[in-house]
C-alpha cells in the first residue's frame, strides 16, 4: 500500500514541474498567456500551413489566415470558409499584441493589403465589371460557352490526400463557384431588362 502512496506522490510531482516548466513558453512579455489575450486556445499553426492557404488564395492576407487557422487549426476548414465566403475577416487587435505584423518592404504593396482587407466583405457580383475581373483573373474565358453545363452537375467533393490534388481539386471548385455566380448575375440582369 505503501508503494501505490509514493508512486501517486511521485507521478503529481512529475506533473505539477512539467505544468510549471511549460507555463513560460506560452506566456507573452506582459505575463498573459495567448489564450488569454485571444480569448481562446489557439491551435498549432506552421508557415508551411499558411503558405498553402496562400498559394491557393493570394488576395487574403497572411494574418487573416494565421488568425483563423488558430481558431480551427485545419487547412480544410479555412479554405472552405474562403470558398463559401470569399474573404477571411480580420483579426482583432489582441492578436497583434502576440502576433506583431510584419513590417512590409514595400508600401505600396501595404496600401494594397488594406485596400483587399476594406474590400473583402464587398459583394463580388455586384457589377458586370466585377465579374469580368473574376473571369479573366481567374482565365475562365474559354469556359463561359460551357458554363451552365459545368456548374449544374458539380461532383461531391471528397479531401485528397496529395496537395497538389487538393489544390487543383480547389481551383476547380473556384472556378465553378465564379461561373455560377456570373450565370445568377446575367440571369438577375436579364430578369431586371424583362420588368422594365
Amino acid at each position: 500500500m505503501g508503494e501505490v502512496v509514493n508512486v501517486l506522490v511521485a507521478f503529481a510531482v512529475i506533473v505539477f514541474v512539467f505544468r510549471w516548466a511549460t507555463s513560460g513558453k506560452d506566456s507573452s512579455a506582459d505575463g498573459q498567456s495567448p489564450a488569454a489575450i485571444l480569448g481562446f486556445r489557439p491551435k498549432t499553426v506552421t508557415q508551411e500551413q499558411v503558405d498553402a492557404i496562400r498559394a491557393m488564395f493570394p488576395d487574403i492576407p497572411a494574418d487573416n489566415i494565421r488568425y483563423d487557422l488558430l481558431r480551427t487549426g485545419s487547412v480544410q476548414l479555412t479554405s472552405n470558409k474562403i470558398l463559401e465566403r470569399g474573404f477571411l475577416p480580420a483579426p482583432p487587435p489582441p492578436y497583434y499584441r502576440v502576433y506583431p505584423r510584419a513590417i512590409p518592404n514595400d508600401p505600396q504593396q501595404q496600401a494594397a493589403q488594406n485596400a483587399n482587407q476594406a474590400a473583402a466583405p464587398a459583394s463580388t457580383a455586384s457589377s458586370s465589371k466585377t465579374s469580368e475581373n473574376l473571369i479573366t483573373r481567374f482565365h475562365l474565358e474559354d469556359r463561359l460557352s460551357t458554363s451552365g453545363d459545368s456548374t449544374a452537375s458539380e461532383p461531391e467533393h471528397k479531401w485528397e490526400e496529395d496537395p497538389s490534388k487538393r489544390q487543383a481539386m480547389l481551383r476547380e471548385r473556384k472556378a465553378r463557384m465564379v461561373l455560377a455566380a456570373r450565370e445568377r448575375m446575367l440571369a438577375q440582369q436579364k430578369q431586371q431588362a424583362t420588368t422594365s
